[in-house]
């Protein structure tokens, strides 16, 4: 029966929907290297409503350290070769997800990578993490981005000014962290 009920959830995680336990209460936040290891970096709180889900990110500050990065301060989490770096959005979004929409989620989870020997930032080197569900959780790919996107404000009103377009998949080979996990 358990074997079912986790099938269930996969194919309902596979087809877009959630259960609501995915969207309800604390999870963790997890950045994750290429061979599994995880980094846990926050915690985010679920609040179901109406048939939308609020959310609060409590990101998890003694893992980052300050860096003052291309005349701006930044908190990255250190590797060995590459920092990664968050970049909080700074637009107005709602702090809404549903099922079929966790776009404000992966605003408020991006980040910017540096070699770890590099003095400043390149906002070329964005990391946007595509989520998706995944049974019970939440799962992220990356998707490289120029975050000179961001640098100027967008029109009145648009809270979704990044665009697929703006998006190319990440080799994950590639990166230091190639995945975010939200459980």
């Amino acid at each position: 029966m358990q074997r079912l009920a986790g099938l269930v959830a996969f194919v309902m995680g596979m087809c877009g929907h959630t259960s609501a336990a995915t969207l309800d209460g604390e999870k963790t936040i997890s950045l994750v290297e290429i061979d599994g290891t995880r980094h846990e970096v926050a915690k985010v709180k679920f609040t179901p409503s109406n048939g939308a889900v609020a959310y609060q990110v409590e990101w998890n500050d003694d893992r980052f350290s300050e860096h003052f990065l291309s005349m701006r301060p930044f908190r990255c989490l250190e590797g060995a070769t590459k920092y990664w770096c968050r970049v909080p959005y700074p637009y107005p979004i709602r702090r809404i997800v549903s099922a079929d929409d966790l776009t404000d989620l992966e605003y408020d989870t991006l980040f910017i990578w540096k070699g770890a020997a590099e003095y400043g930032i390149n906002m070329w080197n964005g990391v946007y993490y595509k989520l998706s569900v995944d049974g019970e959780k939440l799962v992220g790919t990356i998707q490289e981005m120029d975050m000179d996107k961001l640098s100027a404000p967008p029109d009145k009103g648009n809270f979704r000014p990044v665009e697929e377009q703006d998006l190319e998949p990440g080799e994950p080979e590639g990166h230091w962290l190639p995945r975010i996990v939200i459980e």
